[in-house]
């Protein structure tokens, strides 16, 4: 695990399942470049929870990737998610490992539910609350048939937002309803 020097909180958990992950993940030839189907799912996924953001994620051991992206613009680059990742050139498709909360999620191996991020010590300090203006996120981890954790799929918001129990079941459940369709693309069914 990681620690904030100046504030000691923890911050990004440490990843002992990363070199899997990667193994499996170049074998589903995932994680490595945009797919139409996944930002079509993001979208639904953001059409369905009502959020304005979200992503079906692809961890390994550095940086989160987002295969699948989608904003209310209605484009791929995360580029209007908050003013100061549009100075920066957007969010984009890739994201630091240590920023965010689907690390946790992916380590967790369990859905995370923040409706105010602002409200949890350990993760109010992420680089996501202050330099991209995040304060709710709902996400599940995407576990397939080997038992590896892919990443995830999950929703942001710039506001807090009452995720409630509705929100952790439809999470999970979309979260599975992804896994399957990876399932059926591995098996040549998509």
């Amino acid at each position: 695990m990681t620690y904030d020097p100046t504030g000691h909180l923890l911050l990004t958990p440490v990843d002992h399942e990363a070199p899997l992950r990667v193994r499996r993940l170049r074998q589903l030839g995932l994680g490595d470049r945009p797919d139409p189907a996944f930002d079509e799912f993001a979208r639904k996924l953001a059409e369905v929870t009502g959020a304005p953001y979200s992503m079906v994620n692809f961890i390994d051991e550095n940086r989160q990737f987002f295969a699948g992206l989608h904003t209310p613009a209605g484009t791929h680059t995360g580029s209007d998610l908050g003013a100061t990742a549009a100075a920066t050139g957007g969010v984009g498709r890739f994201m630091a490992r240590d920023h965010g909360y689907c690390p946790h999620v992916v380590v967790r191996r369990k859905a995370l539910v923040l409706e105010d991020v602002c409200d949890y010590p350990r993760f109010a300090g992420n680089p996501v609350v202050d330099e991209i203006g995040i304060r709710s996120y709902l996400g599940a981890p995407l576990i397939d048939r080997t038992g590896t954790a892919l990443g995830t799929i999950c929703v942001v918001d710039t506001e807090p937002r009452p995720w409630g129990r509705a929100g952790l079941e439809t999470i999970k459940s979309l979260a599975a309803e992804l896994v399957e369709q990876i399932h059926r693309r591995e098996d040549g069914g998509l």
